[in-house]
């Protein structure tokens, strides 16, 4: 028992040690900090160099909260999809392309069976294996379309703003008179004068062309005015007192912070590519090579009271494409500039 006591009385003792340093420690960073107390402003250097690290932490952590909204995650998930549909179409295609795209004579127009789940097409085509590899032209034309329209109009608008002066008259005017004209329409005439040019039939490179031109005058507008802002900053002046040139200061200072509206513009117009890829098909103006919704809509529309899934599928499958990637455009708009988000 007394072992017992002893050893609760020395407990007891190292608790008010405890107290009693903690006391001492409190009293002695007030009185060392007497100015941060009652001087309004003042800032100690080892609280915010500890703000400082922990702000950075909290502002990754809400960039990747604001995406946790449901339309963004549904826009993820539809992307994700029609992305996974394009990159393994041989995987999940209940029939190959050859089938897919050859008349097999499994039957002309028949509904949806356990053999055809969304049932056939013209010469007998599975519809849902031509909706899996339609995802794949889809990209094809798209991505390499948009990659030519920001990297040229990026140069452009970059190019202009940063030079002023006749360049950029020039370069501007040349922009207004492409966007003057009604995208699809000029699209018809790119297309046809390639055709003409080149080759007897539509091929799916002059598409992409097209696209990639059309898109190169909304670039180089956007980007201008992001420049025209950006190159009276100081730090551009700084890199010019310190002698960096004209080309690195436009693509090394500048451009790396101005170039935000177009990350996100260009997940918005992806999902607009394929929607006028689509139209054009449905014109006739598509390569009668490759696998497309929109030639898919085309072929049928003489067929929707007696056979509908043949062209409702094709639709529903735009539907999701666009929209998905408006979605995730929505969410990353928000995300990269939250001040937008209630707009």
């Amino acid at each position: 028992m007394l072992k017992e006591e002893l050893y609760e009385i020395r407990e007891e003792e190292k608790e008010i040690e405890k107290i009693r340093s903690t006391a001492r420690r409190i009293l002695s960073w007030t009185i060392n900090n007497l100015k941060f107390i009652f001087i309004p402003a003042y800032r100690l250097e080892e609280l915010s160099i500890k703000e400082y690290e922990y702000e950075k932490t909290i502002s990754k952590r809400k960039f990747i909260r604001r995406f946790k909204s449901f339309l963004t995650l549904l826009g993820i998930c539809l992307v994700f999809f029609i992305v996974t549909l394009a990159v393994f179409p041989h995987w999940i295609s209940p029939y190959t392309y050859e089938d897919a795209n050859s008349a097999v004579f499994w039957g002309d127009w028949q509904p949806p069976s356990p053999e055809h789940l969304l049932g056939t097409t013209k010469f007998g085509r599975d519809v849902l294996s031509r909706l899996i590899f339609g995802a794949r032209t889809s990209l094809i034309v798209a991505l390499p379309a948009i990659s030519l329209s920001v990297v040229a109009g990026v140069l452009i608008g970059v190019i202009a703003a940063y030079y002023r002066g006749w360049v950029d008259s020039l370069i501007m005017r040349i922009m207004d008179v492409l966007l003057a004209f009604p995208g699809l329409i000029l699209a018809l005439v790119f297309i046809s004068v390639f055709t003409n040019i080149l080759e007897t039939e539509v091929r799916i490179e002059y598409i992409m062309l097209a696209w990639g031109i059309l898109g190169i005058p909304y670039y180089s507008r956007l980007i201008r005015g992001n420049v025209l802002q950006a190159r009276e900053l100081p730090y551009v002046q700084a890199a010019k007192v310190a002698g960096a040139g004209n080309s690195r200061i436009m693509f090394k200072h500048i451009l790396p912070n101005v170039i935000q509206p177009i990350i996100v513009s260009v997940t918005f117009n992806i999902g607009g590519i394929i929607l006028s890829l689509a139209g054009l098909s449905f014109l006739g103006f598509s390569d009668p090579l490759m696998i497309d919704w929109g030639n898919e809509i085309a072929d049928t529309r003489d067929r929707l009271y007696d056979a509908p899934w043949a062209s409702l599928w094709p639709g529903f499958f735009i539907l999701l494409s666009v929209m998905g990637f408006m979605l995730l455009g929505d969410g990353l708009r928000d995300a990269l500039d939250p001040r937008l988000k209630n707009l």
